[in-house]
């Protein structure tokens, strides 16, 4: 074998070895998962005179398209029927569907897009665009990954997240009593909890 065959070896031995390689890299993609109502939560909490109130909305449903190896490019998109608050209150909750809060027949929905996300300290901060009550705004989500896994009865893979963020609903004009301060705080604690399924 001459020097130049040898060459001509290692050369394709070389060439061999990074084909092999790159064929075995597995394929990054995000998984498309659905929202389990079922076993998700969207709730709220809220200063009332001396105490507080609690509640969720039991109506609602979205998507995330999500990759563990590339967090930061998550999306979201969701939306929650707002007719379907619930304070364990019915007097309550038929006034807060009414034009003195939510005003649910002049917007029935509250949505959430998002539009970018980093990461840090392994919390996804998820940027999005944030409506309700006929005003957009950006608000920023911080994510915390619970885990993923593999649906026991589907076979398919799921996704559990959960997020808590304070908003105030005078930036919305969620009721805008005069005396309102001394009935209801302004500052709405928001607590998100969501399984989700792939499709």
């Amino acid at each position: 074998i001459t020097n130049i065959s040898k060459g001509e070896t290692i050369m394709r031995l070389v060439f061999s070895a990074l084909l092999i390689s790159i064929i075995s890299i597995p394929t990054l993609h995000a998984e498309t998962y659905e929202i389990d109502s079922e076993h998700s939560q969207v709730a709220f909490n809220v200063r009332h005179l001396v105490s507080r109130a609690n509640g969720v909305f039991n109506e609602f449903s979205g998507q995330i398209q999500f990759d563990p190896a590339q967090p930061e490019k998550i999306q979201v998109e969701a939306t929650i029927a707002v007719s379907s608050v619930d304070t364990d209150n019915e007097k309550r909750d038929v006034h807060l569907r009414s034009a003195d809060f939510f005003d649910v027949e002049s917007f029935p929905s509250i949505t959430f897009k998002s539009t970018g996300a980093e990461v840090k300290d392994d919390v996804i901060h998820v940027t999005g665009d944030f409506t309700m009550h006929g005003v957009t705004k950006s608000i920023v989500l911080p994510v915390n990954v619970l885990g993923t896994g593999t649906n026991p009865w589907s076979k398919k893979a799921q996704v559990g997240m959960s997020a808590q963020t304070v908003l105030n609903r005078s930036e919305y004009g969620v009721n805008s009593w005069t005396d309102v301060a001394s009935i209801l705080g302004d500052e709405v604690e928001i607590n998100l909890m969501v399984q989700a399924n792939a499709q």
